[in-house]
């Protein structure tokens, strides 16, 4: 009788509490891998984590020691998902809330750094690893009143062209998943401070707007391709969505 000697294989992914990142999470798992779920709300990951047989990690990628924390439990890590981000506001630049501009740069941006610095000896250790950082269209076109937040994804998308730069020669690949519109639980919300109805009125009318699982499938078959095979970008949108400007409403 044969017995499978296949080694586990380790995924990470932030900001898995809730919408892409759990999504993300279930998907992977659903793939073999054993996934370390990591967030702030330590309730809701140890919840995902018991369904998918994972690992739920407390961690806020805008802190230090918190991220630290978080490597030294992974010691070899095959998949890393910098997940983690969010935006709020709609001010114009001339408006600027740069408290919640700063938010956005260190959660979006800084914080994929923090989590990736920490863990690239554990991505190095696994001898093939893919790195994909959830980005945004937002990191491609700009629109008014998204100044912040197109900022940091556009930080986002330089960041991952650097670090396929930097890591080249090394067995890590470095992937960009960049969503246009999809409708989760919070993000919306988050942005409009918690106003229902601002939120809802962003998909007013838009026929399938995109969902957690479909942006979570994007990544897991980017994280499942030969390990030759590097996905650099890869850009998904709903039917509806040409552009930041252009959806298509009924």
């Amino acid at each position: 009788m044969s017995t499978d000697q296949t080694p586990t294989r380790t995924a990470v992914v932030t900001g898995a509490s809730s919408g892409i990142g759990a999504a993300t999470a279930r998907a992977l798992a659903a793939q073999g891998f054993h996934v370390v779920c990591a967030a702030r709300r330590t309730e809701r990951i140890e919840e995902l984590a018991a369904e998918i047989g994972g690992r739920a990690v407390t961690c806020d990628v805008t802190d230090d020691a918190s991220v630290a924390a978080l490597a030294a439990q992974v010691p070899t890590c095959h998949v890393l998902v910098n997940n983690a981000g969010g935006a709020v506001g709609t001010d114009r630049v001339d408006e600027a809330d740069l408290e919640g501009w700063r938010w956005m740069y260190d959660l979006n941006v800084l914080g994929l750094v923090r989590v990736t610095r920490a863990l690239l000896p554990a991505l190095r250790e696994s001898g093939d690893a893919t790195i994909v950082n959830v980005g945004s269209t937002a990191g491609r076109w700009a629109y008014e009143g998204g100044g912040g937040y197109t900022a940091a994804k556009h930080a986002v998308k330089v960041l991952s062209e650097t670090l396929r730069l930097e890591l080249n020669g090394e067995p890590i690949r470095v992937c960009e998943v960049a969503p246009g519109m999809v409708r989760t639980d919070e993000f919306a919300l988050v942005r409009f401070g918690g106003d229902q109805e601002r939120a809802d009125a962003v998909y007013a009318g838009v026929d399938q707007p995109l969902v957690a699982e479909d942006v979570a499938d994007a990544i897991s078959w980017v994280a499942t391709r030969p390990s030759h095979v590097d996905i650099d970008e890869l850009v998904i949108k709903p039917r509806a969505q040409a552009a930041a400007h252009k959806v298509h409403r009924t």
